[in-house]
């Protein structure tokens, strides 16, 4: 496939302030555009290469991952505060998002609790035909449209059910991944919070975030045990032995706010809180990618039952960005406590084999 020269530092720059008039100067009558913003972002990282090619995306691909992120926003949210009480957050300033809708229709005739329980039978293919039909008739056709006009820097139609992010997009958002994500996910927390229908659902509530994005305790405490028995009780950092331990976002969460069950391994407390938000150094890397080589299947059958999105080459991509962009960016990895080493070719290449 013919390569394209990465985005200049102005195109970079011009990219970043397109985004920042995105949610400063758009309409957003609803929350879709931020999924939109996400699910490319996503995409791109999981697809895209680090060159400036363009990169083609079907709405089903879009509408699949619109699926995932509002799976558990059709849920009713309460807290029992003062003055609230528990409903389905509104995300439309009119009647209630179709995606919504749609979602929870899906849910009460099937009788699935889980994302990857729902992919897997036939009526979710219906599903996903109404909630991408949904994607290209209102977040693609207004996304680009702000300050009075439109602007198409992200992307263009590309045939019947196809768009394609234009050259240096895909490129942009894999290196600002982290950013985007941020930005669209705090506009869209404020976005529910300003509606008004959600006054009384939300009351004085704080972990509005958490509710939106974050897998839930007992998903996280089934992978847990499934891990442990596994992997054995041991840390995966330090192979000390594990009286409590924490699941870790092997990739760091706040690089790819994504829970992937191949992205997760256990560790003492204090490991993780040192190792923080830092990619983890080569020996730990090298350990996590035979890991998933040799344990992906049974990785996969743990993920499935705490209902976690389960794809092995996936959580790879994903790992291989990370380090090419820390790489580029100068970055260091942890190796222990307060024991740092830079981010080389050495890093990169692991992922060529």
């Amino acid at each position: 496939m013919l390569q394209l020269p990465i985005p200049s530092a102005e195109e970079q720059l011009r990219f970043l302030s397109n985004i920042q008039r995105v949610f400063a100067e758009g309409d957003f009558t609803a929350t879709y555009k931020y999924a939109l913003l996400i699910a490319f972002a996503d995409l791109a990282v999981e697809l895209g290469a680090d060159d400036g090619r363009e990169l083609v995306l079907s709405t089903r691909q879009i509408g699949e991952r619109f699926i995932q992120l509002y799976w558990r926003q059709v849920l009713p949210y309460g807290k029992g505060l003062p003055g609230s009480s528990p409903g389905v957050l509104v995300q439309n300033n009119g009647v209630q998002a179709a995606v919504i809708s749609a979602i929870a229709a899906f849910r009460a005739a099937q009788g699935v609790e889980t994302y990857q329980t729902a992919r897997s039978i036939p009526e979710f293919q219906t599903l996903l035909a109404k909630v991408a039909q949904t994607v290209s008739a209102q977040p693609l056709n207004y996304l680009q449209n702000f300050g009075g006009t439109t602007n198409e820097f992200l992307y263009e139609r590309a045939g019947s059910g196809k768009v394609q992010l234009k050259p240096g997009v895909a490129y942009c958002l894999r290196r600002f991944h982290p950013l985007v994500q941020q930005l669209a996910r705090s506009h869209w927390v404020g976005h529910i919070k300003g509606n008004s229908r959600n006054y009384m659902i939300l009351g004085e509530a704080d972990d509005l975030e958490n509710f939106l994005f974050a897998t839930s305790r007992r998903s996280l405490q089934i992978m847990a045990d499934g891990l442990r028995k596994l992997d054995g009780a041991s840390c995966f950092y330090c192979a000390g032995k594990l009286t409590a331990s924490d699941v870790d976002h092997f990739i760091p969460f706040s690089q790819y706010p994504r829970d992937l069950a191949h992205n997760f391994v256990l560790a003492h407390p204090s490991c993780n809180r040192s190792k923080s938000a830092t990619l983890a150094a080569r020996p730990h890397l090298e350990r996590w990618l035979t890991r998933l080589e040799i344990r992906s299947a049974a990785i996969a059958e743990i993920g499935q039952s705490s209902g976690l999105v389960v794809d092995a080459q996936v959580s790879r991509q994903i790992a291989a960005w990370g380090y090419a962009s820390a790489k580029e960016s100068g970055g260091s990895a942890w190796l222990a406590a307060a024991r740092y080493e830079p981010i080389d070719e050495s890093y990169t290449g692991c992922f060529s084999n």
